[in-house]
């Protein structure tokens, strides 16, 4: 990641990524480009996606959002998840931003991979809504879920290769290997 160098306001951010043709996220008054992805990333979301899309169905309360949509906390930041999933209603009046996600999904890319682990999940965790984050690898099967046990705790489960996964803030089970479908060898 690679910031633009000197501090601007939420309010700029947010006027300057409405006129933007790439995306950028916002740390606290620090703007950084979102670089383009792979194919694998972008098969790995897709996968994911399509796992909620048909568990959630047409009748759930609950939204999913793919990467062009912003979660934020107060004037702290701004990511674009590659996948999260929100339940609450108050979600449902701005189209651009999202305040109260359950589950927030990151696909890793190796040139952000500490960050994802890190500083995002620390900011993340401010989210009071905010029940899982989950990382999937690129270089292998593996799916890294943090779920929140306690408002301060918690707990890491890591599934690989032929295991069941299990988002238990939307109670989804899927095959890991189901998330790998149709990836390209590296």
């Amino acid at each position: 990641m690679v910031a633009i160098p000197h501090y601007i306001s939420p309010e700029e951010y947010l006027a300057l990524e409405r006129q933007s043709s790439i995306r950028h996220e916002y740390q606290r008054g620090l703007v950084y480009a979102m670089a383009g992805g792979t194919d694998n990333h972008e098969r790995i979301a897709f996968n994911l996606l399509k796992l909620i899309d048909n568990h959630l169905g047409d009748s759930s309360d609950c939204r999913f959002h793919a990467g062009n949509v912003k979660v934020n906390y107060a004037d702290e930041f701004y990511y674009y998840p590659d996948a999260f999933v929100t339940c609450d209603p108050r979600d449902r009046e701005n189209r651009y931003i999202k305040r109260y996600p359950k589950l927030i999904t990151e696909v890793l890319s190796p040139s952000i991979e500490a960050f994802d682990h890190g500083d995002k999940f620390k900011d993340y965790q401010q989210l009071d809504s905010l029940e899982e984050y989950v990382l999937i690898s690129q270089e292998s099967q593996r799916v890294e879920c943090r779920r929140r046990i306690a408002s301060d705790v918690w707990q890491t489960v890591v599934y690989e290769g032929s295991d069941l996964a299990m988002l238990t803030s939307i109670g989804l089970e899927f095959s890991v290997a189901d998330l790998y479908r149709g990836l390209d060898a590296t």
